[in-house]
């Protein structure tokens, strides 16, 4: 994605109409790279939300919030020292670079007036957040310390005096010239294509919006520099020109671009981007509004990424082991099966032990349990009695019989805990909110399958995470489980006995609900909750899925059975050919 120089720039345009002259209300660190601020302005109440992750680096007037830590980071607490009713004196970018200045003038612990810097430098994996004061510029302390032994090049410690990132061998756009531009094009490698060019010689400019001026110009991206005629270079040229106008005129244009059929976001910027057509685009009066739409999920989305690496690493392991010990157990009930055959052997060797040598590795005996009382032949060791070896053979019956009955009851409780498993991997899977990871971890330290300690139960059921919800066409209702937990209160709770319980067969999914409300289910809303327990289930990706439905007064939870482990009669069968095309066009409702 393009959070650029010139994104930055119109991000800035707005936070200086908005919130300068504003008072700082309240300071919060949701994660450890994160700050959210509070901020009063114009009898407005905003929040700013400054993100030094190495995925998501980012600043904008955010409607979201996230649950806080217990207890406030040390950071976090620097931060309300210093800012905590101050009010907000300037907002500027560095050059043209990703690094904003925001500057605060505050009463410090003397009852004196002071002014303090927040910088903010959004450079991927060395993003940070840091205070300085404005008069010294020394750090008093930064949400990321950088020591010499992590970069030898620039330290961010408190303390020391804060110095620029070093300088980028790149040419401000705002203030290069025309001779600028052909100068070094002319000073280029000939091979570089032409959008290339772009970025890696101004600040600012992102990939995107280098091809978007060479798309403007007419001209193919992958066009070298070498192969330019001199009226392409000047077409390049006027392209680039006509941009850098709109960036310094601040006439920014909020763009999304989504992909065909959904609502994904692939691709944005604050300035119009001809290239992807006039298809599938959403235009906003605010850049904040955008990056909030963008950011907000794919920042969930890789947190959870992140979080759930772990887990799901541990589960995996387990499940491994778990159907290791089922093949195990079905290759000993098979030898167990054989077991009567060990009792005829110790049978015939006691009846006929005067005429069994010693020293003999086997022996042929008239089996008088065979109506023809055909010969066979018994295996024996030679170190041992006959008698010794009846004992043998009549040991390993007893053994054989006694592991037949056990691994009766073990392998369905092994097939079981195989099916838990599963599910919980597609619970993590499904995972769309950090909440419902935390409510996965929470469980699977409760059935000690990974440590922890657990937390408190909250009193209230708002608190759980929630089901998806969709709509049918025919306008009912449709519940969708995304872990055991919700598939639980689902099935076991929000349910009423005649609605309709869906679930795919024999492999892990999501119980799915369709509330019936005392009405017939039309054949299309079946057919659409049929969708979605294929799509949110192992099968997502076959073709001929077959998912079992009935009313959910046939669905009984075991005792003794783990979260999400359910069993059910008297159903039918739906035959799905899931899609996420097919899921995007049932309407959710979001929460």
């Amino acid at each position: 994605m393009s959070f650029d120089g010139i994104v930055t720039k119109s991000v800035v345009e707005e936070l200086k109409e908005k919130l300068i002259g504003g008072r700082v209300d309240k300071i919060y660190q949701q994660e450890n790279d994160e700050i959210l601020i509070h901020i009063h302005s114009k009898g407005i109440n905003y929040k700013l939300i400054l993100s030094a992750s190495s995925n998501n680096p980012r600043i904008y007037l955010t409607d979201y919030s996230k649950a806080n830590p217990s207890s406030p980071p040390m950071f976090c607490m620097l931060l309300r020292k210093h800012l905590i009713g101050g009010t907000i004196l300037n907002i500027e970018q560095f050059n043209l670079d990703r690094i904003i200045f925001i500057d605060i003038s505050a009463i410090d612990e003397l009852g004196q007036p002071t002014e303090k810097r927040i910088v903010i430098e959004i450079m991927g994996k060395h993003s940070n957040i840091i205070l300085i004061d404005k008069s010294s510029f020394k750090i008093i302390d930064s949400v990321k310390r950088v020591y010499e032994d992590m970069s030898r090049v620039r330290q961010i410690l408190p303390g020391i005096v804060y110095e620029y990132p070093p300088v980028q061998n790149k040419v401000n756009p705002l203030i290069g010239t025309r001779e600028t531009f052909f100068n070094l094009m002319d000073s280029s490698d000939k091979n570089l294509p032409c959008f290339k060019f772009l970025y890696l010689n101004y600040l600012g400019l992102s990939p995107l919006i280098s091809r978007e001026v060479c798309f403007d110009a007419v001209l193919d991206i992958d066009r070298t520099i070498g192969s330019l005629y001199e009226e392409d270079k000047i077409s390049l040229y006027n392209s680039f020109n006509k941009l850098v106008s709109k960036v310094k005129n601040n006439e920014f244009n909020p763009v999304s671009i989504l992909s065909d059929g959904s609502s994904d976001i692939i691709a944005f910027h604050a300035l119009e981007l001809n290239q992807f057509g006039k298809e599938n685009k959403v235009y906003l009066d605010s850049i904040s509004k955008l990056l909030d739409n963008f950011y907000h999920r794919k920042d969930i989305m890789d947190r959870i990424g992140q979080k759930s690496q772990s887990i799901k690493k541990s589960i995996q392991v387990k499940l491994d082991r778990t159907l290791n010990k089922l093949g195990k157990q079905k290759e000993e009930l098979m030898e167990s099966q054989d077991r009567e055959k060990y009792k005829v052997y110790a049978d015939l060797i006691s009846a006929n032990l005067h005429n069994i040598p010693r020293g003999v590795d086997n022996i042929e005996l008239d089996n008088f349990y065979d109506e023809n009382m055909n010969k066979l032949n018994i295996p024996l060791d030679i170190k041992s009695s006959p008698i010794a070896n009846a004992q043998k053979y009549y040991k390993k019956y007893s053994k054989l019989k006694n592991a037949h009955l056990l691994l009766e009851e073990q392998i369905p409780e092994t097939e079981d805990e195989i099916r838990y498993l599963e599910n919980v991997l597609m619970g993590i899977e499904n995972s769309t909110e950090v909440q419902e990871l935390d409510e996965i971890k929470e469980e699977l330290i409760s059935e000690g399958y990974i440590k922890g300690s657990l937390k408190k139960k909250k009193k209230k059921d708002e608190t759980m995470s929630k089901p998806l919800h969709y709509i049918s066409q025919d306008g009912f209702n449709i519940y969708v489980g995304k872990n055991n937990k919700q598939n639980d209160y689902l099935t076991l709770r929000l349910s009423n006995r005649d609605d309709i319980w869906l679930h795919v067969q024999k492999m892990p999914g999501s119980h799915v609900i369709i509330e019936k409300n005392g009405q017939e289910i039309p054949e299309t809303t079946l057919e659409e909750a049929g969708i979605l327990a294929a799509y949110f289930s192992k099968g997502k990706n076959s073709n001929h899925v077959p998912v079992d439905y009935t009313e959910r007064k046939n669905v009984k939870k075991p005792k003794n059975a783990k979260a999400g482990m359910v069993i059910y009669e008297n159903f039918k069968t739906l035959i799905i050919n899931p899609s996420k095309s097919l899921v995007d066009t049932i309407k959710k409702v979001e929460n």
